[in-house]
């Protein structure tokens, strides 16, 4: 039968175009509603109540969008709300894949680290996931609040960006780890100076990747794949559309054909009912 409702995916701001674009390439014929909180980002840091009332106000937009599953492209709300969510919400609801299990495929010493935000090392959830697997695994979690920032300010090379990325990354590499998760939806914008810092041998784990076959996998049990060939896509955001419209083309649009032609929106929150 199928459904041909809206997929929406959300995040603190455009790190979540990440999964967006994984969705896309698994799920060519889905329509997505993608919501990036710009305006007031970055979540990492702040308080986890005013976390998840920013994600309660986000996740009323989409109920107003008559979305069938949200997938929340942030780890930060995926650690502190996703249950929340599933609870609250009529629609399917997944959050970003933690990348244990690749991680654990791809480690050859059993060295891995997690990189994400405060508010998502805070939690711990990573190094439980990769401890349940595996409890001989030795973890090394660092926080790197100053990415994100940065990632947003378009700083994605150059000496500000390589300066934060040594100072959080060469501890790690002293250590011994050779695979790295990628924590933040954010981060693979800039894989290529965290390769650097890190080398060639220690392997970056993507969990865009496995959210996308996530959302594939949950779709197809309840029934609500989309019947179509080709979907179109919305991208909303609490603030400046010209720097989302550049990180669209950066992140999504190079990597598309000709037909994609997504559309840009400002959405304020607050002209929705904000209370679950």
């Amino acid at each position: 039968m199928g459904d041909n409702a809206p997929i929406g995916i959300f995040d603190s701001g455009l790190g979540g175009l990440t999964v967006v674009k994984e969705v896309l390439n698994l799920l060519p014929g889905e329509d997505i509603i993608y919501f990036g909180d710009t305006a007031r980002i970055p979540y990492g840091s702040r308080p986890p109540a005013e976390i998840l009332q920013f994600m309660n106000e986000i996740l009323t937009f989409f109920l107003a969008q008559k979305v069938k599953m949200t997938i929340v492209a942030c780890n930060t709300m995926t650690t502190l709300g996703l249950e929340q969510a599933r609870k609250a919400m009529p629609f399917l609801s997944i959050g970003v894949n933690n990348g244990a299990k690749a991680a654990l495929q791809a480690s050859r010493n059993n060295h891995i680290s997690v990189i994400a935000t405060e508010a998502t090392i805070n939690s711990g959830k990573h190094e439980k996931a990769i401890k349940a697997e595996n409890p001989d695994v030795v973890v090394f979690p660092q926080a790197c609040p100053k990415f994100v920032p940065l990632i947003e300010q378009e700083k994605l090379s150059g000496p500000e960006i390589e300066a934060a990325a040594r100072e959080y990354l060469i501890p790690l590499k002293q250590a011994g780890v050779d695979t790295l998760i990628l924590g933040c939806t954010h981060y693979p914008f800039i894989s290529s100076v965290i390769q650097e810092v890190m080398g060639p041998d220690v392997v970056l784990i993507d969990p865009a990747r496995e959210t996308a076959a996530e959302a594939r996998t949950e779709l197809a049990q309840h029934d609500k794949l989309a019947t179509r060939a080709q979907g179109k896509v919305r991208l909303c955001f609490s603030a400046d559309l010209p720097r989302a419209e550049r990180f669209t083309a950066c992140a999504i649009e190079s990597s598309r054909s000709q037909e994609f032609l997504p559309t840009f929106e400002m959405v304020k929150l607050q002209d929705y009912c904000v209370k679950v």
